[in-house]
């Protein structure tokens, strides 16, 4: 099931770059509530049993090999508990834009990765990109209202190995032996990240919440984050990895620190300094430069599809 219907993947682009946008407002409103792996394992799990109920009742078979299932499991906890969980705890001490500009840096660590990895040449445009990206990463974390604070310096940091995770879980579902059909893909690493993230959230020690407990924008973040963040957008994602190339699917981060920062302006009154900007526009530049002339190529040839 590898269809490469260019509506399709426009629409699936969307879906990571739009909704996986939001979802950086959505996990800081959570967190200010909950604690952090309590967000990330009732998130996981809850969507992957949906996505289950759903498969089931649409008559698509939860059969996979052994193999797929010790794939989707490392999926699962290179994405969401390695990727996703930890970055939800680092937004209890970073701001939701601030998190978003960081990770707008992911493509840089997915081309070096690849080089290391699979030995693929770095084009002189890449090498542009990359010095650009660790310039606007500098422009970034060196502002003193971010260093002055221990626990946001530690959040970065943590967001950081965020970005490695989400970088080889990337490379590893393009090349490895998954379920065929995307949706149930989902739903295992759904639920193997929930897992991953449960017992992280044991082994810390976390006091959970009640639901009765839960404020309301708590309750509507979770519920647009289950349905949306995790069936729709990841769902997405992982079709998109298999139909595309990892730097392609990393150009979500074009548009992701965007929505985020305005959000998080808009809704909490998060801060954006100008530097802040500045290291936006370095960032991205630098995500161009590596991208845009795989981007256009891809486009020129759906063109010519349609």
């Amino acid at each position: 099931m590898k269809s490469k219907t260019p509506l399709l993947i426009i629409a699936s682009f969307f879906s990571i770059y739009v909704i996986w946008g939001s979802t950086y407002l959505l996990n800081k409103i959570a967190v200010m509530q909950l604690p952090p792996f309590q967000v990330g394992a009732i998130r996981f799990l809850v969507a992957g049993i949906l996505i289950f109920i759903i498969a089931k009742f649409s008559g698509y078979s939860l059969k996979i090999t052994r193999k797929q299932l010790m794939n989707t499991c490392i999926a699962g906890f290179l994405f969401l508990a390695g990727g996703n969980g930890i970055l939800v705890w680092a937004l209890k001490y970073v701001d939701s834009g601030l998190a978003a500009l960081e990770i707008s840096a992911q493509p840089l660590v997915v081309i070096i990765l690849l080089r290391l990895i699979d030995g693929k040449k770095i084009k002189a445009m890449s090498v542009i990109g990359v010095i650009l990206g660790i310039i606007g990463i500098y422009l970034l974390i060196s502002q003193k209202q971010l260093i002055s604070s221990e626990d946001t310096v530690v959040g970065l940091i943590m967001i950081f190995f965020c970005m490695l995770s989400w970088a080889f879980g990337s490379i590893f579902v393009s090349k490895a032996d998954l379920p065929s059909n995307f949706f149930i893909n989902t739903g295992y690493q759904m639920i193997s990240g929930g897992i991953f993230i449960l017992i992280g959230s044991f082994a810390v020690g976390e006091q959970w919440i009640g639901f009765s407990s839960w404020k309301q924008e708590v309750q509507l973040s979770m519920l647009i984050l289950v349905v949306f963040g995790s069936i729709v957008a990841f769902t997405s994602f992982n079709y998109l990895l298999r139909v595309v190339s990892p730097e392609k699917v990393a150009t979500s981060t074009y548009v992701n620190p965007l929505i985020a920062l305005l959000l998080g302006w808009y809704f909490l009154e998060e801060s954006i300094t100008t530097q802040s900007i500045v290291a936006a526009g370095v960032l991205l530049t630098g995500v161009y430069f590596i991208n845009t002339k795989k981007m256009l190529t891809i486009f020129n040839r759906f063109k010519k599809e349609a």
